[in-house]
């Protein structure tokens, strides 16, 4: 036990540090790709269910549905930036070390993903806010027990697929995060 705990003090090797870096950017790639996805799917259904569906004189869900495509557009450049890992640590695994990108290029490409990370939470949990502020609106507007005869108060598949999209992104961004603050906090050990 001892020595599994002096592994984790010692700075990590390069090599070592690469293999990991490897692994957790594939990893970190495919699971921001997969909930990017998702929510990517859910906003398109729910703006083809807003193009079918009556439309009603509802902001919130327009504001929400923009932050939502603006946090997947920063899912996307996040994605590519995963991506952009991956071949840093193959760079990293390479036998000749004039190959290698500097320790400086590596902290600060781990930088730019956390930051663009923390920014994309911040959007979608922005949108989600939004989102959820109108289901409840829509949800207290509504008299118990009573037929509803007022379009802008009944809750739509739209809110719910708006609210999916970007609890998905919450998501993805967070792993992005965690996994740019674990591999820099590892780096600059």
């Amino acid at each position: 036990m001892l020595n599994n705990s002096e592994s984790f003090s010692r700075p990590p090797s390069k090599q070592e540090f690469a293999a990991t870096f490897r692994l957790v950017s594939q990893i970190s790639f495919w699971v921001q790709l997969l909930l990017g996805g998702i929510s990517a799917i859910t906003l398109l259904l729910a703006s083809f269910s807003r193009n079918i569906t009556t439309q009603t004189s509802n902001a919130g869900i327009g504001f929400g549905i923009f932050l939502a495509i603006v946090g997947i557009l920063l899912l996307c450049f996040r994605v590519y930036w995963a991506f952009r890992y991956r071949k840093l640590a193959k760079l990293l695994q390479t036998p000749n070390s004039q190959n290698h990108p500097k320790r400086e290029d590596v902290i600060q490409n781990l930088r730019i993903g956390l930051i663009v990370s923390l920014v994309g939470i911040l959007i979608a949990f922005i949108a989600s806010e939004a989102t959820v502020a109108i289901i409840l609106g829509k949800t207290l507007a509504q008299p118990q027990g009573v037929a509803i005869y007022q379009p802008e108060n009944v809750i739509r598949s739209l809110d719910i697929f708006v609210m999916l999209a970007n609890v998905n992104m919450i998501g993805a961004h967070f792993f992005g995060g965690v996994t740019s603050l674990g591999l820099l906090y590892w780096v600059e050990e």
